[in-house]
């Protein structure tokens, strides 16, 4: 076997193992519900996994975010969720302007940053 042969088999069988390697260090976003509660007003229960070890490392936040990448509402987490995996956490109040019908949420590991799976919903307001 010659070594680019040898190269590309190595790289073929590694790879997978380096992204979820990857994946595990960062807070991703496993589900996420959004109810209208008023006009322009909607509650977001958003659940997220992440790889949290304790005090120093663990998802900080989550984000909704209209299609542009401007930030719609943040829900701020204050404490490790080590033991609750995955966990779902609420933000109600959270106002959508008329034009976006679509928003992404994103979640953030404390030491990582941002990086893990977001979630894209389809707003459907009420009649």
């Amino acid at each position: 076997m010659n070594k680019s042969t040898l190269a590309a088999l190595l790289i073929g069988l590694l790879t997978p193992f380096c992204a979820s390697v990857a994946l595990a260090k960062d807070a991703h976003v496993v589900g996420a519900k959004a109810m209208q509660t008023g006009a322009g007003m909607w509650r977001f229960d958003v659940t997220v996994k992440s790889n949290d070890t304790g005090p120093k490392k663990y998802a900080d936040r989550w984000d909704v975010l209209d299609q542009n990448g401007k930030i719609l509402g943040t829900r701020i987490l204050y404490h490790h969720h080590k033991a609750e995996q995955p966990f779902t956490r609420s933000l109600s109040g959270v106002r959508i302007p008329k034009n976006v019908s679509k928003v992404t949420i994103r979640a953030r590991d404390k030491v990582n940053g941002y990086g893990g799976r977001t979630v894209t919903l389809t707003l459907k307001p009420r009649s």
